[in-house]
């Protein structure tokens, strides 16, 4: 294992400027950037869409041994599943699957029956944001795969993002999105030259795949997120706004 440097002093005026250095980098560049710095403090976190794949395959190409999870909610598609296995098998590393305090059944209980269909959010939060936030406290920095491209509430992303993950423990995290810049074309060409596993619900319609009760077909003129939690005003799970941002700027 490669040890980690001392961690820079984040200021905002480091932030910007590393953010407008990285959107002129490559992905290596940036994933490489990120191991010198971080470490194994650094972690990606993946619901397995297609820029999830292509960061991972990217990592594994270029040595960078960064621990890899996802989020299990007890209510993914068995085809997600099944594609962590998969995945796990192509890569030759282990992905480690957060899980909520409660399960399924015990939120049914406490919560009532079909949460998701009654108040997502919260369902959101017990299942998603709340193991996130556990996993979290042991890094310094969480790289994952949004890209600009996907809806109009990520299109003004920086590639790296300073956030306050506990104001009253003075704890900030980095937020690397390294492909962030890439379009979806992009990705799957690059997913199908590396013959990348990916989940076969994308190849029936699912333009972005979450938890099975939540997530519909959707056309190829829609966003990528269009199937997410149809009928409700809600575009995002929480995992990506449950902290607040440090530093502002315009892309």
């Amino acid at each position: 294992m490669i040890a980690a440097q001392p961690v820079l002093a984040f200021t905002p005026t480091a932030i910007s400027e590393l953010d407008e250095a990285f959107n002129v980098s490559s992905t290596a560049e940036i994933l490489a950037w990120s191991w010198k710095q971080f470490g194994e403090r650094a972690g990606i976190g993946t619901s397995f869409q297609g820029a999830g794949l292509v960061m991972m395959h990217i990592a594994k190409e270029c040595g960078l041994q960064f621990p890899v999870f996802t989020l299990d909610t007890g209510l993914l598609f068995p085809e997600t599943l099944d594609l962590k296995k998969r995945l796990e098998g192509f890569f030759g590393f282990s992905i480690e699957s957060l899980v909520p305090d409660l399960t399924v059944e015990q939120q049914e209980e406490a919560q009532g029956p079909e949460l998701w269909k009654t108040n997502p959010d919260l369902c959101c939060a017990m299942r998603k944001v709340q193991p996130l936030r556990d996993k979290l406290s042991d890094l310094d920095c969480w790289i994952t795969g949004l890209r600009r491209q996907q809806s109009d509430t990520r299109s003004s992303i920086g590639i790296i993002e300073l956030y306050a993950f506990d104001e009253a423990a003075g704890k900030d995290i980095i937020k690397l999105n390294p492909m962030a810049n890439w379009a979806r074309e992009d990705v799957w060409k690059y997913i199908q030259q590396h013959k990348i596993p990916y989940n076969p619900l994308h190849d029936q319609g699912y333009r972005s795949i979450g938890c099975a009760p939540c997530t519909q077909k959707s056309g190829s003129g829609e966003n990528e997120r269009a199937g997410r939690w149809t009928g409700f005003n809600k575009v995002e799970c929480g995992i990506h706004t449950f902290m607040s941002k440090k530093v502002d700027f315009q892309i």
